[in-house]
């Protein structure tokens, strides 16, 4: 089994408090349970928390596959007081999670056995019931792996001599979330590239000869971005850092980037108060879908 933190942790004496506190100052705990990765049932349960305004995390354990390993989870949950979200084909762990959270007083919700047995009705067919299935080696597995390291390696403007391979490349000042949505937009097989706007410096002729449906741009509100960048010069302890997270610079900066992108055509995202997977679907429609120029 696999854990993997979602968000931000609370602090060791707020989690010992969450059970008694109101529940608007609680951490909302919730633990996705698969029989493969568990990408699937995170992306899922990380759409339905855009829903929410709650502090929350998630604990992701991936290749559950006995009855054993779904026990053990159900108990941690029970220590937590997390809902478990899950995605098993096997019945046998399927059932043990269920049969074991409602004894231990743990909710869980089955994302995949509902529909699997709707679709067998609906086709007069028995489901194969293999755990792993949907992330296995396959075409689509390897295509995604391509596309992760491929965003590695293009990362902050970096191997311009191969960055018309791109599907995607997001473009836009410092701290607008490009690597981020490169990272993720990679998780779906989109082999992208990102290219910081630097002040001063012209962009790079590899970025300009793109097709223009490549590229997209990225701004920020001012004030915002501002205290992004105060926050980042903070953690670096890199005291003023040359005006980098003063208003002055920022509206220049943003000033800049807006010129360039009318110039060259480009589709603009305004990534203010969106999730990074708001962000990038809406890249993902653009890209798939219409062309619209204009700040979306």
């Amino acid at each position: 089994m696999s854990e993997k933190p979602g968000s931000e942790r609370p602090p060791q004496a707020q989690q010992a408090r969450r059970k008694g506190d109101p529940p608007s100052a609680r951490w909302a705990e919730i633990f996705v349970v698969s029989d493969g990765t568990g990408d699937t049932a995170a992306d899922t349960v990380r759409a339905a928390m855009l829903q929410f305004h709650s502090r929350w995390r998630m604990r992701k354990y991936g290749d559950v596959r006995s009855a054993a390993q779904a026990r053990l989870v159900i108990q941690e949950a029970a220590e937590a007081n997390a809902l478990v979200v899950f995605t098993l084909v096997n019945r046998d762990a399927a059932q043990a999670l269920r049969d074991h959270g409602a004894r231990q007083g743990v909710p869980t919700v089955d994302l995949l056995g509902p529909l699997i047995a709707n679709i067998a009705e609906h086709l007069h067919l028995e489901p194969r019931l293999e755990p792993g299935l949907l992330h296995g080696f396959s075409d689509e597995y390897f295509r995604r792996i391509e596309a992760v390291e491929f965003a590695v390696r293009h990362d902050d403007g970096a191997n311009l001599h191969t960055l018309h391979q791109a599907d995607i490349v997001l473009v836009g000042p410092s701290r607008t979330s490009k690597t981020p949505l490169s990272m993720y937009l990679a998780q779906r097989g989109l082999k992208t590239g990102n290219v910081p706007l630097v002040p001063g410096l012209d962009p790079p002729r590899e970025l300009l000869e793109l097709a223009r449906r490549k590229v997209f741009g990225l701004l920020a509100d001012a004030e915002r971005l501002v205290t992004i960048r105060r926050a980042r010069v903070r953690g670096l302890g890199a005291g003023s850092s040359l005006g980098y997270a003063e208003p002055e610079t920022v509206e220049s900066e943003l000033a800049a980037a807006r010129r360039l992108f009318l110039q060259r055509g480009w589709r603009v995202i305004d990534i203010t108060g969106r999730a990074v997977e708001e962000t990038a679907s809406r890249i993902l429609e653009l890209h798939h879908g219409g062309w619209a120029v204009g700040v979306d």
